[in-house]
């Protein structure tokens, strides 16, 4: 069971779950902490650089909060401070851990940290790596996905909705799929509880066009009989 903790010093907080490092400090939100231990086991490039690493049994994520366009360019990892519950790395954090409650196919949240600076914050995250998961859209490079996977996904999709879970940011890039084809959707930065039904569709018309942009840029084994078969699969759940 996850045990939830707040360890405070300042302007310096980090939410943990110390079932997994019992007494946290900053250096384990720094590639170089671990890099020093030879634990990093690999990479992926974004807005930034996101991480894994060993650490004792398990395999995880590190991700810093960056900013994106214009702003980035000249904030990069800072963003205004109006209140710790109110940061992308607090709301991120708890939203994984009511999702992971929910029984929803998500990342597990480890350890966030922010750290204000002025009327500023920069923050990071760690969570659990999904084992032996591949996102959707570097499957599609290489082959394609029957029917019945794709109606999978759809279902997925369609637990978040049903628990009123908004995916700012639902793309091929954020679906995953591991060796049992179980699918799984990550990055819920800006994401949050939502009511109401209408968001839904647009969620769901977001993500066609992520689809279709990339089999228009890379040509991916994506077609739109795919597409009806993650609609089959959304609706009859």
């Amino acid at each position: 069971m996850p045990n939830i903790q707040e360890k405070t010093n300042g302007a310096h907080v980090i939410l943990f779950d110390s079932t997994y490092f019992d007494t946290p400090e900053a250096e384990i939100f720094t590639d170089q902490f671990w890099s020093n231990q030879n634990k990093i086991i690999g990479q992926a490039t974004g807005r930034g650089t996101t991480y894994f690493f060993k650490h004792q049994n398990g395999e995880y994520v590190l991700r810093h909060y960056l900013r994106g366009g214009l702003v980035g360019k000249i904030l990069d990892g800072q963003y205004v401070f109006t209140g710790l519950h109110r940061t992308r790395a607090w709301k991120e954090f708890n939203l994984l851990h009511h999702m992971a409650n929910l029984g929803l196919p998500c990342p597990t949240p480890i350890a966030a940290q922010i750290k204000r600076v002025g009327l500023y914050y920069q923050a990071d995250i760690i969570l659990c790596k999904i084992p032996q998961a591949k996102d959707v859209f570097n499957i599609l490079l290489e082959k394609s996905i029957s029917p019945d996977i794709w109606q999978k996904i759809g279902q997925t999709i369609a637990k978040f909705h049903q628990q009123q879970i908004y995916h700012h940011d639902l793309n091929i890039h954020n679906i995953m799929l591991d060796h049992n084809n179980k699918a799984w959707l990550i990055d819920f930065d800006k994401c949050s509880v939502k009511q109401g039904e209408k968001w839904k569709s647009a969620n769901l018309s977001r993500l066609h066009r992520s689809f279709e942009k990339e089999q228009r840029l890379k040509n991916i084994y994506w077609s739109e009989n795919d597409w009806l078969a993650l609609q089959t699969g959304y609706l009859e759940f």
